[in-house]
């Protein structure tokens, strides 16, 4: 692996959460739970280690165990400009915000490309967008 992929903490939901991100972003899920790797501080259900594989997103996630705080996202944003075919990032960005909350609507801008920002159901922010002459 060689680009830099998030590693989110859930509160108990990294299951639920990974999967539809992998729904959302085409991608398969690995997800191995706390009994698989022989842990004992949490649910032997929870998850300990998931993540997206075979697909245009990289996403590491487990739910929250011991002192580990669960992701609390301020600040930052999670970016997708220009990483599919302005077709597929209206998509996701339309998948991302079921139960989310819509922070600025997919919308051309001033300067000519379309881009928006939703915060998902599990609390992730992200930014999409395409440049408008794109292809897709």
């Amino acid at each position: 692996m060689t680009a830099l992929t998030p590693y989110i903490h859930f509160p108990g939901n990294a299951r639920e959460a990974l999967t539809f991100y992998g729904d959302v972003f085409g991608c398969s899920v690995q997800l191995h739970t706390f009994k698989e790797f022989h842990r004992t501080d949490g649910a032997a259900d929870a998850i300990a280690h998931g993540f997206l594989t075979n697909g245009p997103v990289s996403l590491f996630g487990a739910d929250v165990s011991g002192d580990t705080r669960p992701v609390h996202a301020e600040g930052m944003m999670l970016s997708l400009l220009g990483t599919a075919a302005p077709t597929v990032l209206t998509e996701w960005f339309s998948r991302l915000s079921e139960g989310g909350q819509i922070i600025d609507d997919l919308q051309v801008r001033p300067w000519g490309d379309s881009d928006g920002q939703v915060i998902d159901k599990y609390g992730l922010h992200w930014l999409i967008g395409f440049e408008n002459n794109a292809r897709g």
